[in-house]
């Protein structure tokens, strides 16, 4: 399984201590993916958050390429809030070895450490508010002055 040390570079481990990631490690699982493996399909159920340990990522929708993702990013967030099926294609472009946490396995964190629960709750909705941000900014950029 991945060091502690790693997982700390996620945003939805911000302000937790290496004792407390030690203590959720449990509720995590492990993937590998060869290139092409489609970790993720669009429309299809997905209820896990994936972090990227080794490897790339390609991110699609509606067979529209719209970003590469790589070790230190994690994907899968919107799923677990919404439960609803996927948004995107996540399909892997290298070797992509992946760290998750199911939907199941939150609930779970949540009956074993609510403090631990809402810190990582709170540090997804952080993340994804960034995300909304960077998309409004990509449809309705700053006027630049004349």
């Amino acid at each position: 399984m991945i060091e502690v040390s790693a997982l700390q570079k996620y945003a939805l481990f911000g302000g937790l201590s290496a004792d407390d990631i030690t203590a959720i490690k449990p509720y995590m699982g492990g993937a590998a993916y060869d290139p092409g493996d489609a970790i993720i399909s669009e429309g299809k159920p997905n209820g896990r958050i994936h972090f990227i340990i080794d490897g790339r990522v390609q991110v699609t929708k509606r067979n529209r390429s719209l970003v590469e993702l790589g070790e230190g990013e994690a994907f899968g967030e919107v799923e677990v809030l919404d439960v609803q099926p996927a948004v995107a294609t996540i399909r892997a472009i290298t070797v992509a070895r992946i760290v998750y946490i199911s939907n199941a396995n939150l609930h779970a964190i949540y009956k074993a450490d609510s403090r631990i629960f809402s810190m990582l709750i709170m540090n997804l909705a952080r993340e994804l508010a960034r995300r909304l941000r960077r998309a409004d900014e990509l449809l309705c950029p700053e006027d630049k002055p004349q």
